[in-house]
């Protein structure tokens, strides 16, 4: 018989047949356990006040709750990490594709700390995250409602056929950054055919953005339904694009990069043409 874990039901007929003066192998037949788990259950979680099915189940889970925290990183995790941040994808991406994988859940501090640890080791890791001289810390106390972007729509409000990419029209859009500030490149995705557009600008400011956002997709604004953004402020004005292109606009929540997977994937390897090393103000081509 596989084990698992008593239920809080199992427990408290564990708690009401002990006072009733029932053995451990009675109780074990009556819930079709083994007898070990029984004995095992009564001996771990019995107090001063002997066995009680809440405190128990309480022992229990925080139990599971820290091993889980230890256990979760294993080494077949720990590759899948290292070939992802190669790759140049950030811990919320990572997290985000091992969840919808259906490979493991993780917080994005988990693979934070891991980072910290490979640094602190000697590694390398921490060299492919895209921001590598600002703070750990400074991740949190954002919620996006100090964003400084207007009228924003969170992600959630999108349509679901915007979310299962059964229509063509529903795009991503980001920055990036060239070396010492120098330049940019507007990227847009759309997410059902994967058709990929990227502008140079020359400065990351809302309205070099939105220049250039509608030069790429004014053109094919037919075919512009909804775009979903990126927390920068780069992208302020968005209600302009909008109301010229005749689309929604979206935003993903803040550090959760993942929710533009398509758009965030696609810029790590356009990287390979513009490295992070290069100031992008001398960039002419569009892909």
């Amino acid at each position: 018989m596989s084990y698992n874990h008593l239920s809080l039901e199992e427990r408290h007929y564990i708690n009401t047949s002990l006072k009733k003066g029932m053995s451990l192998s009675q109780i074990a037949r009556d819930l079709e356990r083994s007898q070990s788990t029984i004995s095992r259950e009564v001996n771990r979680n019995k107090g001063q006040r002997g066995y009680r099915y809440q405190q128990a189940n309480s022992k229990a889970l925080q139990r599971h709750k820290d091993k889980h925290k230890h256990v979760k990183l294993t080494a077949e995790i720990t590759k899948k990490i290292d070939k992802y941040l190669r790759r140049e994808w950030s811990p919320e991406q990572i997290v985000g594709r091992l969840s919808s994988n259906g490979i493991i859940k993780l917080h994005h501090e988990t693979v934070y700390q891991y980072i910290l640890a490979d640094k602190r080791a000697g590694g390398d890791l921490y060299t492919h995250l895209r921001h590598q001289g600002k703070s750990y810390r400074k991740r949190y106390g954002t919620t996006g409602s100090k964003s400084g972007i207007p009228n924003r729509r969170d992600i959630d409000e999108r349509p679901e056929a915007a979310n299962n990419r059964t229509r063509v029209g529903d795009w991503e859009a980001d920055t990036m950054i060239g070396n010492k500030q120098k330049g940019a490149l507007a990227t847009l995705d759309e997410r059902k055919s994967k058709l990929r557009l990227a502008l140079p600008v020359p400065r990351k400011s809302a309205e070099e953005v939105t220049n250039a956002i509608m030069q790429m997709l004014e053109p094919i604004k037919e075919v512009v339904l909804s775009i979903t953004f990126d927390n920068g402020r780069e992208f302020a004005a968005h209600e302009v694009i909008a109301g010229k292109l005749g689309c929604e606009t979206y935003f993903a929540k803040p550090y959760h990069s993942w929710e533009r997977g398509q758009n965030e994937n696609a810029n790590g390897l356009l990287r390979q043409y513009f490295p992070k090393s290069r100031q992008l103000n001398d960039a002419e081509v569009v892909v």
